[in-house]
């Protein structure tokens, strides 16, 4: 039950904030039922930028399929509801990226085919307890204390790996045509050979909650691992593709017939509010174009011809001048 506070109290917090000393949130708390927040953290220009916005967003987007998909899977298995989402995205060198993962984390090497290279699959050891104990048919109330894996411990987690990298293969054929296979599956991240440690990689890093508990899943993707297929994960190859003039003449057919507005216009110039307001009946706006420039011709808003003012029968009209 949330404990209500004083007038005082809340005083006291709102002077806290405004002065940077807020306590710090209680240890726990993001087993209480909390989401995690997108992490915050400052942007360091040494870091590799190999991956650009665009790969970023296209791969992002895929995986929040990959989390739709996956989270339905394992809330039947577990029977518990249980939320995939992606809260982070980083760009490191990949023995960075190695080393940032969560020491207690349990790891399997990602095949990729047809490339015949590697990426990396992670998940924090309290969740795989956690999901180990659900299979069995458990409903511990909080994640099980660290433990040696066992054999059928083992068995389990690779059965895990191997329903999250069937889902992330679905979402990855889509995006570039690569299939992934989960392989060796190990506690100790640095015996997972993927690449080479100065290979720039993307680290996604998802949170999994289940039954109010929350932990975290990576995917590390380092660049070699999709290099051979960059430009098409990027959209330049289907850009590309629109240079085929048989593409551009179904293009120009598809949208010829959309409807836009079409408007002539002799200038524009911009005036404050106050001067909008002040203008009275018999006050000259001074466009500041010259008569002779005649108008232009706009396309909504953009701006296809010049043209020359005058009448068509009883009507107002324009005649195309010039592009």
């Amino acid at each position: 039950m949330s404990e209500l506070l004083s007038n005082d109290q809340v005083a006291a917090l709102v002077e806290a904030a405004q002065q940077g000393e807020l306590p710090d949130e209680p240890a726990g708390a993001q087993h209480a039922g909390h989401r995690r927040g997108r992490r915050l953290r400052s942007v360091d220009f040494a870091r590799p930028t190999k991956f650009t916005s665009e790969h970023e967003r296209r791969i992002v987007r895929a995986l929040d399929a990959f989390c739709t998909t996956a989270a339905t899977r394992l809330s039947a298995e577990l029977r518990v509801p249980l939320e995939l989402e992606v809260i982070d995205t980083t760009q490191l060198p990949w023995s960075s990226a190695q080393s940032a993962l969560p020491q207690d984390s349990v790891g399997a090497a990602l095949a990729v085919s047809p490339v015949g290279t590697r990426m990396l699959l992670t998940a924090e050891l309290p969740l795989v307890l956690l999901t180990i104990e659900h299979l069995l048919g458990g409903a511990p109330e909080r994640p099980p204390k660290a433990r040696k894996l066992s054999e059928i411990d083992w068995a389990l987690t690779k059965r895990l790996f191997e329903m999250l990298t069937h889902h992330l293969s679905l979402v990855w054929q889509d995006l570039a045509g690569l299939e992934l296979e989960a392989k060796d599956v190990d506690t100790h991240m640095e015996g997972l050979q993927v690449t080479a440690v100065s290979d720039p990689t993307l680290t996604l890093t998802f949170e999994a909650r289940v039954d109010r508990h929350s932990s975290t899943l990576a995917l590390l993707v380092p660049w070699s691992a999709i290099d051979a297929v960059a430009d098409e994960l990027a959209g330049r190859e289907t850009r590309s593709e629109a240079a085929d003039p048989r593409i551009a003449a179904a293009v120009r057919r598809a949208v010829a017939g959309a409807e836009v507005v079409l408007r002539a216009e002799v200038a524009h110039v911009e005036l404050a509010i106050d001067e909008v307001l002040a203008l009275a009946p018999g006050d000259l706006v001074r466009l500041g174009a010259p008569a002779a420039a005649g108008v232009g011709i706009y396309a909504e808003d953009v701006p296809i011809h010049r043209a020359r003012p005058g009448r068509s029968g009883t009507r107002r009209a324009v005649q195309v001048v010039e592009p």
